[in-house]
C-alpha cells in the first residue's frame, strides 16, 4: 500500500522487542479502511503484483533517463516510487530555490532535498522526484527539463 505506511514485520524475538517499542513511540493503529484495504490486497493474485512491480520499474527507468538527459545525475531507487537527484548543476544557492524554479518556471515540481535529512545542508543539492505517473506525464517532464537544462536531446547517449 504504497505511501499508507501500513504494514507488518516478522523477525528474531530480540529485534522485535526493538521493533515494538519504535512502533509504540509512532504509531497506535492504522485506520479500519487502511486495515480494510489491506485484507483486501493481501487477497489480490500474484500477477497484479507482478505487472505492478513491473508497472513501477518501467517508469522508474524512464524518470532516470528523463533526468540523465537533463543532465542530473541521481541513483536509481531499488524500491521507491521516487528518486533523488543532484541539483546542483542548475546553478541555485539551494535545494528550495531550484525547486521553486522548476515548479514556477518549467511546470515539474520536485521535493527540496533537504527536508528528507536531520541536516538540512546534506541535502541542500537534491530534489525529490517522483514516478507514479502516467508514462506520458514523465516524458512531458523530461521534455520540459531538457528544454530548461539544455540537457541532452531526447535519444541522444
Amino acid at each position: 500500500m504504497t505511501g499508507w505506511r501500513v504494514g507488518w514485520a516478522i523477525a528474531a524475538p530480540p529485534l522485535m522487542a526493538g521493533i515494538r517499542a519504535t512502533h509504540d513511540f509512532l504509531t497506535v493503529a492504522a485506520a479500519t479502511p487502511l486495515q480494510l484495504a489491506g485484507v483486501a490486497a493481501l487477497a489480490l493474485p500474484p500477477e497484479y503484483y507482478e505487472r505492478t512491480r513491473a508497472a513501477y520499474q518501467q517508469r522508474r527507468d524512464v524518470m532516470m533517463r528523463v533526468l540523465g538527459d537533463a543532465g542530473l545525475a541521481a541513483d536509481a531507487p531499488a524500491g521507491a516510487y521516487y528518486v533523488m537527484a543532484d541539483v546542483s548543476s542548475l546553478g541555485f544557492g539551494d535545494d528550495t530555490a531550484a525547486a521553486r524554479h522548476l515548479v514556477e518556471r518549467v511546470g515539474v515540481a520536485a521535493v527540496p532535498g533537504s527536508s528528507f535529512f536531520s541536516e538540512p545542508a546534506l541535502g541542500s543539492h537534491l530534489l525529490r522526484f517522483a514516478f507514479p505517473k502516467r508514462l506520458e506525464t514523465l516524458e512531458e517532464a523530461g521534455r520540459r527539463l531538457r528544454a530548461a537544462t539544455g540537457g541532452r536531446s531526447a535519444g541522444s547517449a
